[in-house]
């Protein structure tokens, strides 16, 4: 890979991880919750959201460790949120942790219907244009996808925690304990290979290439 193209690959994957943790953060704003606003966290200013890890270093080492093959994951640093503060108590948690990886679906069908209903000319005519738009539709893809598997830290454990019945307390303990060292040993295991399958199956299905 090389250093242009992975230069543009990382940019896009730290701007879709800024927008999905900014739709948490005005989600349970428009819902109550100002915690996000207070703290500055409703910006794309990228000084505001970077984690060390999840947006630099680990994005790093899967490219190094793939040689720029995927899967690429990564994430922001959470906004902060107070449940307390949303009006609807009952759902409210679950509305604002979906709300990032839907985010990142809908920046993957725009850009994705984009490539698919542009004449292909115009895209020969400014191949980066065209590279970049296919990192933006792949990479929300697998943002999405990612977000959603239901282990701590990510958006996914939120949803599978709250539908999960009070007889499995033992189990949600040990996941918000445990969950980000079970996600580590996944990411660089190779257990999470598969959704590299599910990308490209959902970028052919938006974009019809």
């Amino acid at each position: 890979m090389s250093i242009i193209i992975l230069f543009f690959s990382l940019v896009v994957l730290l701007f879709s991880v800024i927008i999905h943790e900014i739709s948490h953060g005005y989600v349970a704003y428009s819902l109550g919750d100002p915690t996000a606003k207070y703290a500055g966290r409703l910006t794309l200013n990228p000084l505001k959201h970077l984690d060390m890890f999840g947006s630099v270093l680990l994005p790093l080492l899967l490219l190094i460790a793939t040689a720029g093959q995927g899967p690429i994951f990564g994430w922001a640093k959470p906004v902060p949120i107070n449940p307390y503060n949303l009006r609807d108590q009952k759902w409210g948690s679950l509305k604002v942790s979906i709300a990032g990886p839907i985010s990142n679906i809908i920046l993957a069908l725009i850009f994705g219907l984009v490539i698919r209903f542009v004449p292909v000319s115009i895209f020969h005519a400014a191949p980066g244009v065209f590279l970049i738009f296919s990192f933006v539709v792949s990479i929300n893809i697998m943002l999405a996808i990612f977000n959603l598997i239901p282990i701590p830290p990510l958006d996914g454990s939120w949803i599978f925690l709250k539908l999960l019945p009070d007889s499995f307390d033992k189990v949600k303990v040990f996941l918000q304990q445990y969950g980000l060292f079970i996600l580590i040993f996944l990411i660089f295991f190779g257990a999470l290979q598969g959704l590299n399958y599910i990308v490209e199956l959902l970028y052919y299905l938006i974009t019809g290439i």
